[in-house]
């Protein structure tokens, strides 16, 4: 029999990430069934909620500890590695013997060491504006992490920018590779002559995959922010990240990735790309377009050489057949969850989204709908207080559990990003939920095809290989690219569904 411990600490405060190591690294305590440290946000209230802690009142400015012990085991214990987790994890480098304490701002860090040519900023989206906007003032590239970053000030910010021939790459600018050094969500890939442009973090690390599994290099990646090509923004930096690569005669071929971008700048991209010396390929999602693996393999054609069998990971033969007509997708990248919708909705019809391609598939705060649904767990409104789920994925685990339970869906497709920044192991924790899915199902006389994009390369971290060989053992089928998959997702409903029977 177990038991549970909530307590609220009222003004203490750490970032989502460090408290997620917190979490995991209380979890790991003996006789600790469960951990949850976060702050009281009301996403992480519904977490705590789902989990079946019971949250008194609270003021997001406080801290909850819930914990979920065994019978017997000692709640002194469990708190005192509570208390060392969090000082493990908010140690600072003065906390070791230095008497100079680190840099606080932008500005005092740059002060400190003026050899440097690229900030990086990565605190919440309120304040991330001023932070960025000293590094354009001192003349500095800047890449922003941060996202709720209004996008008033992004203009503001790009426009200042641009006025002194520096890039800001981002707001919410997951992934960049700068002189061979990955940044946020990085994969490691092979140097190479290709230059890539992106308004899309995940659209950028499924292309320098793919082409990494081809045999061809990435010479840089430079991340624009997803709000890059809108009508708001007008490809500010787009333009500049391909006057910066254009410069460079280490560049033999740019590729401009995005998700859907605003018509009017996509052609006004278009026609500057055509001035420059470089050539520029253009691979920008939408109806009508390439998908992402078309535009690789577009890349490989330019270059002279051959489009490869791109990997996949079979799994093990199923006695059950699907029943349910409803496709459920799970993404933790927004750009490969527009790319699956784009896809999906040439034989399905509509599929309703927290990131709809048409505002009136929107889906409320249940995340369901009556037909398909797609939903990117990366959107900014699912990270509030939280870490991206790349990182944690919580959110997105426990909606697995959620849609294997209901007898409409009969595929479920997923993605798993790898590379730096990423979750260490995530099939660790994906594969044991895809096998509870798929039991799930099972225990009810009914089929469920799980299909997974495993985005990564064999020099990742994580291992391209080691983790869809694990997701394939627990009964997802694996593949590399994420147009693949979602076709494959597509053609394991019932044929009366997509020849547009169930809409």
């Amino acid at each position: 029999m177990t038991h549970t411990h909530v307590e609220l600490r009222s003004g203490a405060y750490a970032d989502s990430v460090t408290l997620l190591q917190v979490s995991k690294q209380v979890a790991q305590t003996p006789g600790v069934d469960a951990a949850q440290v976060a702050m009281a946000t009301e996403l992480n209230l519904d977490t705590l909620a789902t989990m079946g802690f019971d949250v008194p009142g609270t003021s997001p400015n406080d801290m909850v500890v819930a914990l979920r012990l065994a019978d017997g085991a000692d709640l002194a214990i469990a708190l005192a590695a509570v208390e060392q987790a969090l000082a493990d994890a908010t140690r600072r480098p003065s906390d070791e013997g230095s008497t100079v304490a680190p840099p606080r701002t932008v500005g005092s860090a740059l002060g400190r060491d003026g050899a440097a040519t690229l900030a990086l900023v990565s605190v919440p989206g309120e304040h991330a504006f001023v932070e960025a906007m000293d590094a354009v003032d001192a003349g500095r590239d800047v890449m922003v992490f941060s996202d709720n970053v209004p996008v008033e000030q992004e203009v503001a910010l790009k426009q200042a920018a641009e006025r002194a021939g520096v890039l800001v790459m981002g707001p919410d600018c997951g992934t960049a590779l700068v002189d061979g050094l990955g940044l946020g969500f990085a994969n490691a890939v092979r140097p190479g002559p290709v230059g890539i442009v992106a308004a899309s973090g995940t659209g950028c690390q499924q292309l320098m995959t793919l082409l990494e599994l081809a045999g061809v290099g990435v010479r840089a990646a430079l991340g624009v922010g997803g709000r890059d090509l809108s009508s708001d923004v007008g490809g500010l930096s787009t333009r500049q990240a391909l006057r910066l690569l254009d410069a460079d005669p280490g560049t033999e071929l740019v590729v401009v990735v995005s998700k859907p971008p605003a018509q009017e700048v996509a052609d006004a991209l278009v026609t500057f790309a055509d001035d420059l010396s470089t050539p520029v390929r253009m691979a920008l999602l939408g109806d009508g377009r390439p998908d992402l693996t078309a535009a690789a393999e577009s890349v490989l054609a330019a270059l002279g050489l051959p489009a490869p069998t791109w990997p996949r990971w079979d799994a093990p033969p199923s006695s059950g057949e699907v029943t349910g007509p409803l496709l459920r997708g799970l993404f933790v990248g927004g750009t490969l969850c527009d790319e699956a919708m784009l896809i999906a909705r040439e034989q399905l019809g509509p599929i309703h989204s927290n990131i709809p391609l048409s505002p009136e598939l929107a889906v409320d705060g249940t995340l369901d709908a009556d037909g398909h649904v797609m939903v990117d767990f990366g959107d900014d409104t699912l990270t509030r207080g939280r870490a991206h789920p790349m990182i944690d994925p919580t959110l997105r685990d426990a909606r697995l559990a959620e849609v294997a339970a209901d007898p409409r869906v009969g595929v479920v497709l997923m993605d798993v990003v790898l590379g730096h920044g990423a979750e260490d192991d995530p099939a660790a924790g994906l594969a044991p939920a895809v096998r509870d899915a798929i039991a799930t199902a099972s225990a009810d006389r009914r089929g469920l095809d799980v299909v997974v994009a495993c985005v990564g390369t064999e020099l990742d971290p994580q291992g391209l290989t080691r983790q869809a060989e694990a997701l394939a053992a627990a009964g997802a089928t694996v593949l590399a690219s994420n147009a693949e998959a979602t076709r494959l997702a597509v053609s394991l409903l019932p044929a009366a569904v997509t020849t547009g029977g169930a809409r």
